[in-house]
């Protein structure tokens, strides 16, 4: 697949909640995924499909996700990008929260090799 295709598929995925086959389909085994910050128990920073997936499982174990907006994607050369608007719950603190965030993909012979997430910056009250 080239850029636009796997572009157009990573969109497809998310807009039906299909987190883990996005991965499992569309990322290379030497993927590396980056978080704007780290979380608890888990590093900004992640290499391969093994702690990606683990990733992932831990957002679908730990949260409800009410609603996903997924925008784009934006595709140029062997990048695209992508726009989440996310409306979840944190299943454990039960704290309902609205995030919106993009993602950064690099595209190498026909997979997701690379991912970075920035968030919206906070708006000042």
């Amino acid at each position: 697949m080239n850029t636009e295709e796997v572009a157009k598929k990573l969109v497809e995925y998310c807009q039906n909640g299909e987190w883990m086959k996005a991965v499992d389909d569309l990322y290379a085994k030497d993927i590396v995924s980056v978080e704007a910050h780290a979380m608890e128990n888990m590093p900004a920073e992640m290499r391969g499909i093994d702690q990606v997936r683990g990733k992932t499982e831990w957002w679908e174990k730990n949260m409800q996700v009410h609603s996903a907006k997924v925008g784009g994607p934006f595709v140029a050369r062997d990048t695209f990008v992508v726009q989440f608007d996310v409306d979840v719950t944190d299943k454990t603190s039960n704290k309902r929260m609205q995030m919106s965030e993009v993602g950064i993909y690099t595209v190498k012979d026909g997979k997701v090799a690379r991912e970075e997430f920035l968030p919206l910056a906070q708006q000042k009250e």
